[in-house]
């Protein structure tokens, strides 16, 4: 089987500065929840490419950073397609006062989060996420 983790961008020019070693820290979270990586690929876009999304596939018309699709047949195996929105990144990270960097990584540790089980429809959840993220987001060593 494949192990990887792929980063592509579809109507935007965008590459990340540092793909092995996010990759790897991608992969330390999902064998950190006892789960093995799959293929996972990441699609960077713009806001209007992802709202695109939001609405064929999900009925919601509202700008969003992210959309995970989950892929996996199997249990324990991650698998999926994560949607990025750079322009939503860079906009929040704006606004939280946070480097584009930062919140990068943390948007898309929680696209691995969501695939790894995790939910964030409840304040309960919500929170819980939030504090997976910062853990997940403690492993990085780059």
């Amino acid at each position: 089987m494949d192990h990887q983790i792929e980063f592509v961008s579809e109507d935007i020019d965008f590459a990340l500065t540092n793909p092995e070693q996010i990759a790897k820290w991608i992969t330390r979270v999902i064998e950190q929840h006892k789960q093995e990586l799959g293929i996972v690929t990441y699609i960077f876009c713009s806001d209007d490419y992802l709202h695109n999304i939001n609405l064929e596939y999900l009925d919601h018309d509202t700008l969003t950073d992210i959309i995970t699709f989950n892929n996996a047949d199997e249990e324990g195996i991650i698998e999926g397609d994560i949607f990025i929105s750079i322009d939503r990144v860079r906009d929040n990270a704006q606004s939280l006062g946070l480097s584009f960097e930062d919140e990068l990584h943390r948007v898309m540790i929680h696209g691995i989060l969501h695939l790894l089980g995790f939910k964030d429809k409840t304040k309960k959840e919500a929170e819980q996420m939030r504090k997976q993220e910062d853990s997940s987001l403690s492993l990085r060593n780059f």
